[in-house]
């Protein structure tokens, strides 16, 4: 399931091409730099949530079969989790928080209730992420925090939200340094470089052009073949005016 995600995120995590006039415009958006906190995760949201799905059956299927330990918290907690990603997918993230229908609980719910078992730990990930969504910032850091991700995917990508959570807040010395860890911790060219580059663009929004310089050289070198490396040179000659 992991290659099956970083297959896609590698074709669809690249950002759309800003206007052609880009170059002339000195000014760094921060609505292109922290994407509204959603971009990344909107356009890859079902692979996202689909991964944690698969994680989430095998969680299930481990305990039920082990001979050695079965958990019927973890069983229960895996068949909660459903019903709140299904209201995920649907956009309908205040359901999937707080009560997704049919008696099930939701991300906010199943984190607390079973919070030693794995099927917990992945309803912080997904609550962090439903409030990204709405806006609430402040609490989507407090669940990231606490999640617990295992994998150097799910490690970039929870890096990766703190960077934009903080870059909502215009907490940017925070959030660039987010950004860095996510771009490390994935080590791959779909989204180390969007990482990166979106840690030059809060370098240059504090007029640190110098610093945004050092990291836009970096995707060139290291991840010139992908999208983002291939126009990476109008944010070079930017920061070098």
């Amino acid at each position: 399931m992991l290659i099956y995600l970083y297959a896609h995120l590698k074709k669809n995590s690249e950002m759309a091409r800003r206007r052609k006039d880009e170059l002339e415009e000195p000014i760094v958006d921060l609505g292109e730099v922290s994407g509204q906190a959603t971009d990344f995760y909107e356009r890859n949201q079902r692979i996202i949530l689909g991964v944690f799905a698969g994680i989430a059956l095998v969680v299930v299927a481990y305990f039920a079969y082990s001979n050695f330990y079965q958990s019927p918290r973890e069983i229960e907690a895996g068949a909660q989790i459903s019903k709140a990603q299904f209201a995920m997918q649907q956009d309908s993230f205040e359901k999937a928080l707080n009560d997704p229908g049919g008696g099930y609980d939701g991300f906010i719910g199943i984190s607390e209730k079973y919070g030693g078992t794995k099927a917990g730990n992945l309803s912080k990930f997904y609550a962090a992420q439903s409030f990204l969504q709405l806006g609430n910032f402040d609490i989507a850091i407090r669940y990231l925090n606490d999640y617990s991700a295992k994998e150097s995917l799910t490690k970039s990508l929870k890096q990766g939200m703190l960077g934009d959570a903080y870059s909502e807040l215009q907490k940017f010395d925070k959030a660039i340094s987010h950004y860095k860890k996510a771009a490390s911790a994935s080590g791959d060219d779909a989204t180390a470089p969007y990482y990166l580059k979106k840690a030059g663009m809060l370098l240059e929004k504090q007029g640190k052009a110098k610093d945004a310089l050092n990291i836009y050289k970096k995707i060139q070198k290291e991840y010139y073949e992908t999208e983002i490396g291939k126009n990476i040179d109008k944010y070079i000659s930017r920061v070098e005016k």
